[in-house]
């Protein structure tokens, strides 16, 4: 189930052709969202378009399909395969062979098997979208209220988060799997993650005691990472402001606008309006601001572990 939730929205000619590319909050269930690649590739034909001077009403005439087919394409909603994409060159007047090549690669990309796809199965599907954001942004920045973050996590925590769910058991090994893969992925990739942790999820045990403190070692670990950065939101700070909620901001470089993603207990809110997305990315760069940094949370996990012997 998707649900298109309502956003203030500017007619076509007042906006400078960017309404049907901004404005988009969806929260979604068990349906598919618009992955990376796909995404990508609608905003590269979108600038095109709008290079072109052209409509969403013009380019769907020219194409001879329907002006939301066209929003479809350039949101990701719907994919465009690759034998499609000289009536797109002809129309957007893309006769440069190295921007042809660039859209074509992008296009083959958006039906190439995912490393995620063995688990399909078993992950729910915006889960699916949030992993192919991982994979294609620069920086992550995340802030979990009420666990840690996938990419934190022990596989033991992990583990004990997983059998607290809903799903039947015989997919927990396979779910575990899956995020020791995805925080594999992330190690392999040059990209920074900027996690701000809460304080009230180490004081909320998971698992056992003996789980915890394998957790809180971990994060002692990661403190000292180059590629990941980690805050701590103390408890008993008046000026530590959490109501942003869960909050992940994925930072693309340029290739997709930035976008943010809250996840509930059935499923996720992806937020593309540009001005939603300033207000919590400026949110969180407060938040990360008033946490503390690695060497005083550094010493409060050692206190926290101490609770846990």
């Amino acid at each position: 189930m998707s649900k298109q939730l309502p956003v203030p929205a500017e007619s076509e000619e007042a906006s400078g052709l960017r309404a049907g590319r901004r404005g988009a909050v969806r929260y979604l269930q068990n349906e598919a969202a618009p992955g990376a690649a796909r995404k990508v590739l609608g905003n590269a034909l979108r600038f095109s378009r709008e290079c072109a001077g052209l409509s969403l009403g013009e380019a769907a005439g020219r194409l001879g399909v329907s002006s939301s087919k066209v929003s479809r394409i350039e949101s990701g909603t719907s994919s465009l395969k690759e034998r499609d994409l000289p009536k797109f060159f002809e129309t957007y007047g893309i006769t440069a062979p190295e921007e042809q090549g660039n859209l074509r690669e992008l296009a083959a990309a958006v039906h190439r098997p995912t490393w995620w796809q063995p688990w399909a199965s078993v992950t729910p599907k915006y889960l699916q979208a949030v992993v192919s954001f991982e994979d294609m942004a620069i920086r992550i920045r995340s802030f979990e209220p009420t666990y840690l973050h996938g990419l934190l996590q022990t596989p033991e925590y992990a583990r004990a988060l997983i059998e607290r769910g809903r799903g039947p058991a015989s997919g927990y090994d396979e779910l575990v799997r899956f995020r020791t893969k995805r925080q594999e992925q992330f190690a392999a990739a040059d990209k920074k993650l900027l996690c701000v942790v809460d304080e009230a999820t180490l004081a909320r045990p998971v698992g056992s005691a003996a789980i915890m403190r394998g957790q809180l070692q971990h994060l002692i670990d990661l403190t000292s990472s180059p590629r990941i950065q980690l805050r701590l939101a103390p408890l008993h700070t008046y000026d530590v402001h959490v109501e942003i909620g869960p909050t992940t901001i994925f930072d693309f470089a340029g290739r997709l606008p930035t976008i943010s993603f809250a996840e509930g207990y059935d499923g996720g809110l992806i937020i593309e309006d540009e001005e939603m997305v300033d207000r919590r990315v400026k949110a969180f760069d407060v938040l990360a601001a008033k946490s503390l940094g690695p060497h005083a949370m550094r010493r409060r996990l050692q206190h926290l572990l101490s609770r846990y012997q």
